[in-house]
């Protein structure tokens, strides 16, 4: 592992990937990508509507263009869309170009971070809480799978986070 290694966050939505990984960008003076925020300003319009009009199946093929191209690129942090780990090829894009970090928060928290949030195509449901926590043990082993190291973060503020991820990513540069 060298610095000029990828960082990618993955996780559920509301846990904090984007947050964490402008802040740790920052901090790390790289680019920063949002997965999702590349899809809408490749498309032009935003994901519900790429839910709306091509499904599921079609956001999740615009999912892994994306993923695929920027994870060709050198020294950026990228957060992925909560599904990322969907994909058996973004997992192993994401592992093989970068250092993945799990940031696992509780269903019940996610849910009080998102309740409001009409951007969320899969949580435009009945019971969003039961979704989340569907999609939290659907998803949870893929996510441990693919990461490198998993926070367990839901009582942590971001800058905590960041602190603590810059100071692992220093232990593994060193390491080399």
């Amino acid at each position: 592992m060298n610095t000029h290694t990828n960082i990618y966050l993955v996780g559920l939505m509301g846990a904090g990937k984007t947050t964490i990984g402008r802040q740790l960008a920052k901090r790390l003076e790289r680019n920063f990508y949002d997965s999702d925020h590349e899809i809408v300003a490749r498309t032009g319009v935003p994901i519900p509507t790429i839910f709306e009009i091509e499904g599921e199946d079609g956001f999740r093929k615009r999912e892994q263009q994306t993923i695929a191209e920027l994870s060709t690129m050198s020294n950026i942090v990228m957060a992925t869309g909560g599904g990322a780990v969907l994909s058996a090829e973004n997992r192993r894009c994401l592992r093989e170009s970068g250092w993945v970090v799990y940031l696992n928060v509780p269903p019940l928290m996610l849910y009080q971070r998102t309740r409001n949030d009409r951007n969320r195509p899969l949580l435009q449901v009945e019971d969003p809480l039961a979704r989340l926590e569907a999609l939290h043990a659907e998803r949870d082993p893929l996510y441990r799978e693919t990461a490198n190291l998993v926070v367990e973060g839901g009582q942590l503020v971001a800058a905590g986070v960041v602190q603590y991820l810059l100071r692992e990513f220093g232990r593994l540069c060193t390491k080399t």
